[in-house]
């Protein structure tokens, strides 16, 4: 044409490997998942369209040398960590602590819920997973994504994409993994234990009061997790105080939206053919759910030691609840519930043990910091 070298319009064509397209293949999988399905919308359907970007090649946006829009928001919000920070906020403002600070009995079962994330950590050591990958892995037992995320980048960034994917999957599978566990694992008579529920008053001065005792303490005692503790009590003191509404409904909506779309789409970015198909992705996809299946059986196996120290007072289903999945985790307890007697209702409950486990979660994770980092030199 004239002597005009159009051939350069044709180099991201030549750049296609097999590999990007598989995984292009995959961000459409879960933008499927996502708008088909409703599996976590809010952020696998920015996943979905950050992977497609991500395998794009020759993409601007992805180029560091362009100064490439997913290069600027990942060294912004994932690099130092700012956008999970910003959505604990906004999760903070969404708790109630109220049936947790009622009944603070189940603060253990917060706890049992976190056993998966140690018990997957040394299982994928025993298969040959360096320190760093195999606590990487352990902390999908979490079933919080923003608390995965954060420790995975910290400790193996490499696997942040397919980490952040299987935990926010699973976050999204409650609802069909737990309930078969929960029936195993307790009998038809259990199930259907009545629990009264006439907890004491919680006054307003103890629920401003909580946060800033649990920032303080938590920060002393385990100061990796100090970010994501004090981050999620931040936003439940906007909440609790009632002085600063708009900026509890800020933190609850715009912010958290905003953080969720940048930080699921450079996750996306980050599923590159080199990173996700490997054979440690099905590793990974194995271990999480191994993980996940180890913190319902242990929540509920404490469940049912507090059924027998109670005299058969305490339902064991709500053992299901201390893991980090809030509010369905507790949503789930409660229908499993109904499933054997329409009128037992255990969901406030179950919610005083999701919160718990909401906490357990991100102390967990900052305990597997303690632990991992100084062992590694970092």
């Amino acid at each position: 044409m004239n002597g005009i070298d159009i051939s350069y319009l044709f180099e991201g064509l030549f750049a296609i490997t097999p590999g990007s397209l598989v995984m292009m293949a995959v961000g459409g999988l879960l933008i499927y998942l996502a708008i088909v399905k409703e599996y976590e919308p809010v952020l696998l359907l920015p996943i979905g369209i950050g992977c497609i970007i991500g395998n794009l090649p020759l993409s601007a946006m992805i180029d560091p040398a362009e100064n490439g829009m997913l290069v600027i928001l990942r060294e912004a919000g994932v690099n130092n960590e700012l956008f999970p920070l910003l959505i604990f906020i906004g999760v903070g403002v969404m708790m109630d602590f109220r049936p947790l600070l009622a009944q603070p009995l189940f603060a253990l079962l917060g706890a049992a819920g976190q056993f998966g994330i140690f018990g997957t950590l040394l299982l994928a050591l025993a298969i040959g997973f360096p320190l760093n990958e195999a606590a990487s892995i352990g902390i999908i037992g979490a079933i919080d994504g923003p608390t995965s995320i954060y420790v995975a980048n910290k400790l193996a960034p490499h696997m942040l994409g397919v980490i952040s994917v299987v935990a926010y999957s699973y976050m999204s599978l409650v609802p069909i993994i737990q309930p078969p566990i929960m029936r195993a694992l307790t009998t038809r008579k259990e199930r259907m234990t009545h629990m009264d529920y006439a907890p004491r008053p919680v006054s307003k001065t103890a629920l401003v009061v909580f946060p800033i005792i649990v920032t303080i303490a938590v920060g002393i005692l385990v100061p990796q997790a100090a970010p994501l503790v004090a981050s999620l009590m931040l936003g439940n003191l906007l909440k609790e105080s009632g002085v600063v509404e708009r900026l509890a409904r800020a933190s609850e909506n715009e912010i958290i939206n905003v953080s969720t779309l940048f930080l699921g789409l450079v996750v996306g970015s980050t599923m590159t053919a080199a990173s996700f198909l490997q054979v440690e992705t099905l590793w990974v996809l194995l271990l999480g759910l191994f993980a996940f299946g180890l913190d319902t059986a242990a929540g509920i196996l404490f469940g049912k030691l507090l059924y027998i120290v109670s005299g058969q007072k305490i339902n064991p289903l709500i053992g299901a609840a201390g893991i980090s999945a809030f509010p369905m985790a507790g949503r789930v307890v409660q229908k499993v519930a109904q499933e054997e007697d329409f009128s037992n209702f255990v969901l406030m409950h179950a919610m005083g043990a999701n919160t718990s486990g909401q906490l357990g979660s991100v102390i967990a994770g900052g305990v597997l910091l303690t632990l991992v980092l100084p062992m590694l030199g970092m």
